[in-house]
């Protein structure tokens, strides 16, 4: 579903579970987050999210790995530690029995990685294959991420290159070089688990994935929230290897062009960023990496910690106050 017909089904329920009302919980649809958080006690609270899709690669356990990083990184973005999943799948009757354990080995093997544990799941007759999981995950109540906690003055990371959704489209219709499939599928499974635990020993507070409402979808609503202004710079903002080639050839999926209503009222691009990279911008990336928001001083921090643990990040821009009708702003450096 698009962000605006979600965000319509959503608003009316809101006050259902008001926070005067349960304010043992953090999180939920009041506030509106990546997850939601429930204090078990002054000493932890426990993060509850799902996620499940149809097929983004062919082959059924990269889908399986896939669709369970996807699903536990809401999980990483609230600044947790994935702790018990459920799996959560639709297949058809004709589907071969083989594919099937392929697609749940991936995704349990997935999630064994993230020192969790699968205990069950739910299965449905679908006319088309649908995987995910329902994750469980824990955390201190002091020291969740949200995408309210931005500041100005704070430096905009980024974890993951962006470019998984083009290059998916693209591969649909065999119009992919190989390699640059290959650099897709490992970036979606590579799990967030190690940048957000840098996250947490940086005291970062302010952090979202970047999934289906894109890099700009996600940093507007962290912008809302925060009540900040951010910029970023497109020169600096990492690309996988074929995105901006596939972008160039308008290969892009039909959830860009729903971003892309939802959100550009809410962004000002620098007038000669061109139509494909604003339109790149808003393009749904599968198991994208984490936008965090960090204290300037904290950056050269930032840079041994991520080096020491051999994950990359980068710095793509920064937090400002409130200047403009827009949350975001593009420019080229």
């Amino acid at each position: 579903m698009g962000p605006e017909a979600l965000g319509q089904v959503l608003r009316p329920l809101g006050g259902i579970f008001s926070a005067r009302d349960f304010p043992d919980l953090l999180v939920g649809l009041e506030i509106s987050d990546d997850a939601a958080v429930y204090k078990i006690n002054d000493e932890e609270a426990i993060i509850q999210t799902l996620d499940f899709f149809t097929p983004v690669v062919d082959d059924p356990y990269e889908y399986g790995a896939i669709a369970a990083a996807n699903s536990m990184s809401d999980v990483y973005a609230m600044g947790g530690e994935v702790t018990l999943a459920l799996n959560i799948c639709g297949f058809p009757c004709s589907l071969d029995s083989e594919i099937l354990t392929e697609i749940l080995r991936g995704g349990a093997e997935k999630v064994r990685e993230a020192g969790g544990i699968i205990a069950g799941g739910h299965t449905i007759d679908s006319k088309e294959p649908l995987y995910g999981l329902s994750v469980l995950g824990r955390a201190h109540p002091d020291k969740i991420f949200t995408k309210a906690a931005a500041r100005p003055g704070d430096a905009l990371i980024l974890t993951k290159p962006l470019g998984v959704g083009v290059i998916t489209t693209a591969a649909k219709g065999e119009a992919t070089a190989p390699a640059h499939v290959a650099g897709a599928i490992a970036s979606m499974k590579k799990l967030n688990r190690d940048a957000s635990r840098i996250l947490q020993k940086l005291g970062v507070r302010a952090s979202t994935d970047i999934t289906g409402f894109a890099l700009l979808g996600h940093a507007s609503e962290m912008a809302e929230k925060s009540g900040v202004e951010l910029r970023f710079f497109l020169n600096a903002i990492p690309f996988l290897d074929g995105a901006r080639e596939y972008a160039s050839q308008w290969l892009f999926p039909g959830g860009a062009g729903r971003n892309q209503k939802c959100y550009e009222n809410r962004v000002a691009f620098a007038p000669d960023i061109p139509e494909e990279m604003r339109l790149l911008l808003f393009t749904p990336e599968t198991s994208g990496g984490l936008l965090a928001a960090v204290p300037a001083e904290k950056i050269a921090e930032a840079e041994s910690l991520f080096a020491e643990a051999g994950h990359p990040f980068w710095l793509v821009g920064s937090v400002g106050e409130t200047e403009t009708d827009c949350g975001l702003l593009i420019v080229n450096s």
